[in-house]
């Protein structure tokens, strides 16, 4: 097994998070950029702001690095507009996957219509230009039913509106690793959060993001069938070592 090709390594930290000047931030940005080229992992995850730099560097490197970003991040209730303005910029500056957060507190007041409809214009928008889609659901802030309800729709609004073809492209992906807790619990993949959105969100494959610490850990989320793990400790996770990582 090439773990390398599963890890999506991930650094989304703005200035204000990591303590650091824009200017201090975006080094430890392209660190991680660097290192994702050295190790060619399958993906870097990093801000929108972000995308164009990784693309400069991965290209004058050279390698096949893809690019991920995220849009709506990280609390995923800014409309409709402001999700599709931020991806077709996102796509300009060369990302090839786009990784929004669902308006999951809309989904928990039964705003389904509002959820269905940011699905299908934002994956059009997506599948379109030949990119990966990404649906962060945000595990921590639902309940068991929820997860599984909430995956259950993504997937129907997916196999409804698009070709089976297209299925591969779209995921649903447990957390943002922002998501504040109580006393500093969990917030991220757990087996049992994974295995209800596999058992609901199938055939659309699953990313797992925040919590998987270990080669251990990254190992039983692929042979459970994730796809795709992202991860601040992509490095450590790869050579066998625990990551310290925060998301």
């Amino acid at each position: 097994m090439n773990i390398k090709q599963y890890l999506d390594s991930t650094y989304l930290k703005t200035p204000s998070q990591s303590g650091l000047s824009e200017a201090e931030n975006t080094i430890v940005a392209k660190g991680f950029i660097q290192e994702a080229i050295e190790e060619n992992f399958k993906l870097i995850m990093i801000r929108p702001d972000i995308v164009s730099l990784a693309k400069k560097m991965i290209t004058d490197a050279n390698s096949t690095v893809q690019i991920g970003t995220v849009i709506d991040f990280p609390e995923g209730k800014s409309g409709l507009e402001s999700k599709l303005a931020e991806a077709n910029q996102a796509i300009l500056d060369g990302a090839d996957d786009l990784d929004f957060v669902c308006n999951y507190e809309a989904f928990k007041v039964g705003n389904v219509d509002l959820v269905k409809e940011e699905i299908l214009k934002c994956t059009q928008l997506g599948l379109l230009n030949n990119k990966v889609v990404k649906w962060i659901i945000e595990v921590v802030a639902l309940s068991d039913k929820q997860i599984i309800q909430l995956s259950a729709l993504i997937k129907n609004s997916v196999i409804s509106n698009f070709k089976e073809e297209n299925y591969a492209s779209v995921f649903v992906k447990s957390s943002t690793g922002f998501f504040k807790t109580e006393n500093n619990l969990p917030n991220g993949a757990t087996i049992h959060t994974i295995i209800m959105m596999l058992e609901n969100a199938s055939p659309l494959p699953i990313k797992a993001a925040g919590g998987v610490r270990t080669y251990g850990e990254a190992v039983e989320m692929i042979k459970l069938g994730v796809k795709r793990i992202g991860t601040s400790g992509a490095k450590a996770i790869a050579n066998g070592q625990k990551t310290h990582g925060e998301y």
